[in-house]
């Protein structure tokens, strides 16, 4: 049976013959996540990798395996599929059956990729108990599995457990990812923005403008797919992203929602709540009421889960003078990815909102990927608020001819605003698709 996940045991150049692989290499479109270069494998190393289904995490561990081939024996190597695994009993077989066979083999470290762990019932109790016991003393352990691992707090049962292990989350692409993909020569020749020093993001942008046409083009794309993987093919292949697509990401919110024991229908009446009032302000009261929902502690218990599966991003109040979050304040909440716009507007039978609201939304989740973010609003308001070196005020405005103002409130320092195609020194103005192309996060 092991034999079955693991062909490179065989020799080497088996891997061309595993299934996931050879899909990934005769894909036209297709990409090497960035995560890969920060997996370290130097044992004894817990890693864990979530993020939703169908984002590549299986792709990732399979480009690893491919990696590791070129440094170690194969029979080191250990993949294994867990979702068709009951619970952690036949997790802890599935562990000894391979320790049986790195003793036979005489491996000193192995690298054990187990992929959607999550999937048997307290997977973790197997994966403990082997830690406790010592049987992974020199080994590399890669877990991935979905969101709900983080959503219910799984990980944190390993304390003093990890090693050099770290946490890693797989987004959907961002927009700069998504350009090495659309146009590698844009990315080339852009500026990049590793910091939220004005100058910084100034410079960055002035040598990207010359690709401002480029840029929108590409944007007005990721704008229709956002940067789920199989959305992102349906769109560059066929020009559009298919229902299906659309189903087998649906599906996948449901089963999470199923597994932490969350009503659907309240789900989706909060879900369409978010929609409709995105992107103003909102307390959970006033969704309670207006959507018929019995109880505001309902409401928290839900959005709370929609952002632990980063389905979605709360931006608190900040207060400007002593740079913190206001807790008792309204909040903004922002859909993370575009195309779960286009899914939860399916879902919910509603409209999708207009692109200029989709645009603050991915703006806000890009930043949130690496900053903690909120926002201000007084007689006037800040969009965005990103905490860097400094706090960065982003006003978002796409749209043609926009309104460039000056504006400065306690330590929020820094106001730039994102337009749609103008640029502005100071105050500084830059066009979205620019801003975004040169940000790394």
């Amino acid at each position: 049976m092991l034999e079955e996940y693991n062909p490179w045991w065989k020799g080497k150049e088996y891997i061309e013959k595993d299934e996931d692989f050879r899909k990934w290499k005769e894909s036209k479109i297709k990409w090497v996540p960035r995560i890969i270069e920060e997996i370290g494998v130097k044992p004894y190393s817990l890693h864990f990798v979530f993020g939703p289904r169908q984002v590549g995490k299986t792709t990732l561990l399979k480009l690893l395996v491919k990696r590791l081939l070129e440094e170690t024996t194969p029979k080191a190597i250990f993949y294994f599929r867990c979702d068709q695994l009951a619970d952690f009993k036949e997790l802890d077989e599935i562990i000894r059956e391979y320790l049986k066979i790195k003793e036979a083999e005489k491996i000193k470290t192995s690298f054990i990729l187990l992929d959607e762990v999550t999937f048997p019932r307290e997977w973790y109790r197997a994966i403990k108990w082997h830690v406790d016991m010592g049987n992974f003393k020199g080994d590399v352990l890669v877990l991935t599995g979905s969101l709900s691992m983080f959503a219910k707090r799984e990980i944190e049962t390993f304390p003093g457990r990890r090693g050099g292990g770290k946490d890693f989350v797989m987004y959907p692409l961002s927009f700069r990812e998504f350009i090495e993909i659309v146009n590698k020569e844009v990315l080339e020749n852009i500026g990049e923005i590793k910091t939220l020093r004005k100058e910084e993001i100034r410079k960055a942008c002035l040598k990207s403008l010359p690709w401002l046409d480029e840029l929108n083009k590409i944007f007005e794309s990721y704008l229709r797919c956002g940067g789920f993987p199989l959305a992102v093919k349906s769109l560059l292949e066929r020009n559009e992203v298919s229902t299906g697509v659309i189903d087998t990401y649906l599906s996948w919110i449901k089963g999470d929602i199923a597994k932490l024991r969350r009503n659907e229908s309240i789900m989706k009446r909060i879900l369409k709540a978010v929609i409709e009032k995105v992107p103003s302000t909102v307390s959970f009261h006033g969704i309670a009421k207006e959507f018929e929902i019995k109880s505001h502690k309902t409401v928290f218990y839900y959005i709370d889960t929609l952002e632990k599966l980063f389905l979605l991003k709360i931006l608190y109040y900040i207060d400007p003078n002593k740079g913190i979050e206001v807790f008792y304040k309204q909040r903004k909440m922002h859909i993370t990815d575009p195309f779960l716009y286009q899914v939860f507007s399916f879902w919910c039978f509603t409209k999708k909102p207009e692109d200029p609201v989709m645009v603050e939304s991915i703006v806000a989740s890009h930043l949130a990927r690496r900053y903690k973010v909120g926002y201000w609003k007084d007689k006037r308001e800040i969009d965005i608020t990103a905490f860097g070196d400094e706090i960065l005020g982003i006003e978002v405005k796409y749209k043609k001819k926009p309104k460039i103002t000056m504006l400065k409130v306690g330590k929020i320092k820094s106001v730039i605003t994102l337009t749609k195609e103008e640029f502005n020194e100071e105050p500084l103005a830059v066009p979205v698709s620019v801003f975004l192309g040169c940000l790394n996060v």
